[in-house]
């Protein structure tokens, strides 16, 4: 008998209203190596970055997109709707930045801020 070893999809996190994310200490590494996977294939062209970005995200267990979400959070805390303004020329859906975020928490990458209530 031969058992399933893929893990099954990740169910969307329902996050509270204004919940905010800041990156956890790998996600400052990981956002490093999102940075220097741009840097390193900026003058490769398009095919180059592509490989780049799939050689940084699949080790981390995440999809290449969600670098910039990763270097957004970088400048700080942030929510869905702050990341949603910052990332809107990017042409990323509020769907797939919540999934970005779901991945990335799911990975390590991002930590939920406690709100003050959450600290009483």
């Amino acid at each position: 008998m031969q058992t399933d070893t893929a893990q099954p999809p990740v169910a969307p996190k329902r996050w509270p209203r204004g919940q905010k994310f800041a990156l956890s200490e790998a996600g400052l590494q990981a956002e490093l190596g999102h940075r220097e996977a741009v840097n390193t294939a900026r003058a490769s062209g398009r095919s180059a970055l592509d490989a780049a970005l799939a050689a940084w995200s699949t080790p981390l267990g995440v999809a290449p997109g969600d670098g910039v979400v990763l270097v957004e959070l970088r400048a700080g805390k942030k929510g869905l709707n702050d990341l949603g303004r910052a990332l809107e020329a990017t042409g990323l859906e509020p769907a797939e930045l919540k999934a970005s975020i779901d991945r990335l928490f799911v990975a390590g990458l991002v930590a939920v801020v406690p709100s003050a209530a959450q600290l009483v």
